[in-house]
């Protein structure tokens, strides 16, 4: 089988070695991905959390075949990078405080909201498994689609896991939110600005990715504190203005 766009597929030892290596890229890249995902149908009904994770997976994932042409030239030019891992520390954040099982900080969300969120986080991140799948595939489309397309029923299973998981072990939320802040860390400190004025080191990188790993629980956690004083500030505001008995009988 054979086109001039679609590639040529032989089962040769070259062709079966980088189908192999798609697979295994796709196996450890979807870790993160997953993460985001499970974390974004948190909020949803029980009921609706596997539509929400299949949507949101389906619909990543043909943004990716669009964008997989273009990435490795976007990833290139200065501040996308570093716009995108601020990106993702944004999210990280929301997707913390509102996934995290504490009284008055939870709100529900809908399906169309969590797959907003998990496309955009999903393809904010996606920039290395988009170019790894390209070099691994080396110019063969259908190596390229499948590899692209086999990421989705291992992102799926992945993260209907972790949404049960997390379900019956919250602390997994504060993990996923901490992997999120090294996964923005990550891509800030190898955007081409900060790479040329900084030059950072290994040690700097990783240090700033475990500073902002933890910075995502501290900052939710005190927004959180935040938004809980100021709702009874409200209550006690709006109890005292209200007539007392005596008033009323007077």
């Amino acid at each position: 089988m054979d086109s001039a766009w679609f590639g040529t597929i032989d089962l040769n030892w070259q062709f079966l070695s980088d189908l192999f290596s798609i697979i295994i890229i796709d196996l450890i890249l979807a870790g993160d991905n997953a993460v985001i995902i499970a974390m974004g149908v948190r909020s949803l009904p029980p009921k609706l959390r596997s539509k929400g994770i299949l949507f949101g997976a389906g619909a990543a994932v043909l943004l990716r075949v669009v964008l997989t042409f273009f990435v490795s030239q976007l990833l290139l030019i200065n501040f996308i990078k570093l716009i995108g891992g601020l990106v993702i520390l944004w999210i990280a954040v929301k997707l913390f405080i509102e996934g995290v099982p504490e009284e008055g900080v939870r709100e529900a969300t809908t399906i169309a909201q969590a797959i907003r969120i998990i496309v955009i986080a999903d393809i904010t991140m996606s920039t290395d498994n988009m170019l790894a799948v390209a070099g691994a595939s080396h110019g063969n489309v259908f190596l390229l689609l499948f590899g692209l397309g086999l990421s989705i029923p291992f992102v799926v299973f992945t993260s209907s896991l972790l949404s049960m998981l997390m379900d019956r072990y919250p602390i997994i939320i504060y993990l996923g939110a901490a992997v999120l802040g090294r996964v923005g860390g990550e891509m800030i400190m190898t955007d081409p600005v900060v790479v040329k004025f900084l030059a950072p080191s290994r040690i700097m990188q990783y240090t700033v990715e475990v500073v902002l790993a933890v910075s995502i629980i501290v900052v939710g956690k005190l927004y959180m504190k935040w938004t809980t004083r100021s709702e009874r500030a409200g209550n006690h505001a709006g109890n005292a203005s209200l007539p007392s008995n005596s008033d009323k009988t007077e």
